[in-house]
């Protein structure tokens, strides 16, 4: 099974709306949304129904029994996150700021602080009988996104049927979600920007690919809102040795296919038109395995 991961550095590049039309495309029967913080490819995918929803539990928090606590102040004194306060002669734990470490805990001498099971967010599977959709939502506040996606892809792997080909929608940026959906991963296909930061954003993505070895490849979206820094992208690929695998033009109807709740490539567009040239120069890439990913 090869695996497809659609990454952005930015958000707002149409990184979503690329890797809906790709599952499209390839008739795909195992997908994924990592973007845990702000899931949205269910939107898109609405054939397909929801089988399954399971809380995930991250890290725990500390609770503090009132009846045992002595008052010592220990557990806020070693609290490197000062999560904990006094508040009218009672010390109370902020959740958010409770990095679930375990110092109170493991300092407290009348024992009455105890590590609880915190639930972090909501994992879901969407399945029929020949497809299997895996994502998730992260809770507001929680720091464990990486983490998350990395159960995200471990339920898809475990539920999917047999394929060809996995397509996995990635979070914009470079942080722990971005690096968890490419563990593993046989291509990242980038959707840039041809804006300053698009580009300046679409390099640190190469690069954290870079760290991992992973094979990499970029197309341009909205390349006619500036077809200067377009030109600038497609450059740089060939500075770089990395394949360059098309550019999508901005498409009114494909906004309104968007949301009208379908894929590009459902409607007669020239938006799906570039999609599909696109799909087909990065599936020759995926099955060649020979996209570049080194500086």
């Amino acid at each position: 099974m090869k695996q497809l991961l659609i990454l952005s550095g930015k958000g707002g590049t149409g990184k979503t709306t690329v890797a809906a039309a790709f599952i499209r495309l390839a008739e795909a029967k195992a997908y994924a949304d990592c973007d845990v913080d702000a899931p949205n490819l269910h939107l898109l995918m609405t054939d397909i129904p929801q089988t399954d929803s399971t809380p995930y539990y991250g890290l725990p928090k500390a609770e503090i029994d009132q009846d045992q606590c002595i008052g010592c102040d220990l557990c806020r004194q070693h609290c490197r996150f000062d999560a904990i306060k006094r508040v009218d002669n009672k010390y109370e734990v902020a959740p958010f700021a409770c990095e679930g470490c375990a110092v109170c805990e493991t300092i407290c001498p009348a024992g009455a602080i105890d590590m609880i099971k915190a639930t972090d967010g909501e994992m879901m599977i969407y399945s029929d009988a020949n497809r299997v959709f895996s994502t998730a939502k992260l809770k507001m506040g929680s720091g464990t996104s990486g983490l998350l996606v990395t159960e995200v892809k471990k339920r898809l792997m475990a539920t999917a049927p047999e394929t060809d080909l996995t397509i996995i929608d990635g979070s914009p940026g470079i942080g722990c979600p971005v690096i968890a959906s490419i563990s593993g991963v046989d291509l990242v296909l980038i959707v840039a920007e041809p804006s300053l930061s698009g580009i300046s954003d679409m390099e640190r993505v190469i690069e954290t690919a870079a760290k991992f070895g992973t094979k990499v490849c970029i197309c341009i979206n909205k390349y006619d809102t500036n077809q200067a820094n377009s030109n600038k992208i497609e450059n740089l690929c060939k500075v770089k040795g990395i394949p360059f695998t098309g550019r999508i033009p901005y498409d009114p109807a494909a906004v309104k296919a968007i949301n009208d709740g379908l894929t590009v490539v459902d409607v007669e567009c020239p938006a799906g038109t570039a999609m599909r040239d696109v799909y087909q120069e990065t599936i020759q890439w995926l099955d060649g395995a020979a996209g570049i990913a080194f500086l």
